[in-house]
């Protein structure tokens, strides 16, 4: 993220909704489908089509029932503060292409842990120097050499093969390869001097975009843990584990054919994420 892309910067106060920076040219090469990894063993989610639509219908039409009993149930609820933006602006320096720099506080692991989701869990994965570049860039100095091991591993050329790209990771031709991780939200449940362990939760999507596809595009949702530590002035990866969910109802919503996916993942940019 350069100084100057900072006009494009969305505020929104104390409203309790995510704050992101506005698409850009896509620095993770577009999008998520990764085995996301311990230093020792890779763990595979569940792949369903999932839209929020519904969930928030049902919600509103609630009606008053909502306001009973506030009294009794406020203290099991999370605190409006526990998911509401900082007001601090992101960090303004990139490394390879990745976010870095973040500052040494809870909201500076956040950041770190979700923008490192979105590019652990990037096409960029895929291939092998784009592959390396991003572990060498996030993952601890400790951990470099486990994690881009295991990495190689999951991304082995069989692999690649069953979800139907070439050994170089590209798409076929004809078809656009869609693998993009957009984080919803994050929670920190460590956090010390020198390490945090930060969840991130995630709507991902993942296929092969064309009229022949075998493994269309679909919709999954995770959650990521990070273990991070503080190194030579950053938040660094030195544990990355995957679980299914939480997941929302599924909503109703008509599927889309493979030529407005393959143009929307075109033209719609990914985003750099901030508390």
């Amino acid at each position: 993220m350069n100084p100057g892309d900072e006009q494009g910067y969305t505020d929104y106060g104390d409203t309790g909704h995510t704050r992101t920076r506005l698409p850009e040219n896509d620095p993770y090469g577009g999008a998520p489908r990764r085995p996301h990894r311990s230093s020792s063993k890779s763990l595979v989610t569940v792949v369903g089509v999932v839209v929020l639509l519904i969930a928030a219908i049902a919600f509103a039409n609630r009606g008053d029932d909502t306001t009973k009993d506030t009294a009794t149930t406020k203290g099991s609820r999370p605190q409006t503060s526990s998911t509401a933006p900082s007001g601090t602006h992101p960090v303004g320096t990139k490394t390879t292409g990745i976010p870095s720099n973040f500052p040494r506080t809870e909201q500076g692991a956040q950041s770190a842990a979700a923008n490192y989701a979105v590019v652990l869990g990037s096409d960029g994965m895929f291939n092998t120097a784009r592959r390396h570049e991003i572990v060498q860039t996030v993952a601890d100095p400790s951990t470099v050499s486990s994690l881009q091991a295991g990495f190689d591993a999951d991304y082995s050329s069989s692999f690649l093969r069953k979800v139907g790209l070439n050994d170089d990771g590209s798409a076929p031709k004809g078809s656009t390869f869609v693998n993009r991780t957009m984080p919803v939200g994050t929670k920190t449940t460590t956090l010390s001097e020198g390490a945090a362990t930060v969840e991130v939760w995630c709507n991902g999507l993942f296929g092969l975009a064309s009229d022949s596809s075998t493994n269309p595009v679909t919709s999954n949702w995770f959650t990521v843990t990070m273990k991070l530590s503080w190194n030579n002035g950053d938040w660094k990866v030195r544990e990355t584990t995957q679980k299914t969910g939480p997941t929302p109802v599924t909503g109703d919503n008509p599927v889309s054919g493979a030529d407005d996916i393959s143009r929307a993942v075109q033209e719609f940019g990914g985003f750099t994420y901030a508390r």
